[in-house]
């Protein structure tokens, strides 16, 4: 079934929002990472898996972790407490990932 030609910009539109909000969750996760006491190199390597692989309500409860400067390993602590296994995953993935360089 083909979508009408009316539904055609509408479908337009809608990805191209769906790419602002992305922009914008990545944004607000690359900052709430730099709060916590991550360097931007870190920051900015992580937030785009982050987004791509948690849910909007896993990625407040990272949000409100802020803090002084952190290692990795010290951040990664901090996430553990949380108690969310596929938040930890993600965020320890994303960590090795990106500390190793071979994420960029």
């Amino acid at each position: 079934m083909r979508p009408s030609r009316a539904l055609v910009p509408l479908l337009l539109a809608a990805a191209a929002l769906s790419g602002c909000i992305s922009a914008i969750a990545e944004s607000r996760v690359r900052g709430a990472l730099v709060e916590a006491g991550l360097s931007d190199r870190h920051a900015d390597c992580m937030a785009g898996r982050m987004v791509d692989r948690l849910s909007i309500g896993q990625l407040r409860k990272l949000e409100a972790l802020r803090g002084e400067r952190r290692t990795l390993a010290d951040y990664l602590v901090i996430v553990r407490k949380i108690g969310d296994p596929e938040l930890i995953g993600v965020t320890a993935s994303s960590a090795a990932l990106c500390g190793s360089g071979l994420v960029r």
